[in-house]
């Protein structure tokens, strides 16, 4: 699956997986750095996602106040 077809949930799953794995003492330096550049990019995106879906809101919501 590709990263843009993933939905809110699951870009915040994987980000919660990558938190966990970074929290492994034995996980060395450049895995680590890899799991959080990839960390960042999913929260990212998925915070560029709730901003559209805010925008899809406000948009349905002042579109009903002026009906």
């Amino acid at each position: 699956m590709s990263e843009e077809k993933k939905s809110f949930e699951e870009k915040l799953e994987e980000a919660k997986a990558v938190l966990d794995n970074l929290s492994k003492p034995e996980l060395p330096l450049d895995e680590g750095v890899k799991e959080y550049k990839k960390g960042v990019t999913l929260l990212q995106e998925a915070s560029e996602m709730l901003e559209e879906a805010k925008l899809v809101y406000q948009e349905l919501d002042d579109a009903q106040q002026t009906d």
